[in-house]
């Protein structure tokens, strides 16, 4: 069943439920919209189901920056209070306030 509603929003830090990485939202899709490809590189005991919310983020881990694309069952809320490092960070949000990031940039 599609879901209607993100559980998380623009700027929010989040952290993977499995992987060791954490980073801010940037975009949401409300459902799976990679590609096929993608999504079969995923073991198939670990595919998360295509009908509900992924997020694309700037990730973090301990080595290094990247762009991440996350189902929604797989993010948790970051607790941390800390600010994400991430380089394209200040290009898209304002400065770290509160836990999150304020949107920088107009939407469409």
């Amino acid at each position: 069943m599609l879901k209607t509603h993100a559980k998380y929003h623009l700027g929010q830090i989040v952290r993977h439920r499995k992987h060791p990485f954490r980073g801010v939202i940037f975009d949401v899709d409300a459902m799976f919209s990679n590609t096929q490809e993608w999504y079969d590189a995923i073991p198939e005991e670990s595919r998360p189901p295509k009908d509900q919310p992924f997020y694309h983020l700037l990730a973090e881990n301990d080595q290094t920056y990247y762009v991440a694309y996350v189902s929604e069952q797989n993010l948790v809320e970051d607790y941390s209070g800390e600010p994400v490092t991430h380089p394209d960070v200040e290009d898209l949000f304002g400065d770290f306030e509160d836990g999150h990031y304020p949107l920088h940039f107009q939407l469409n």
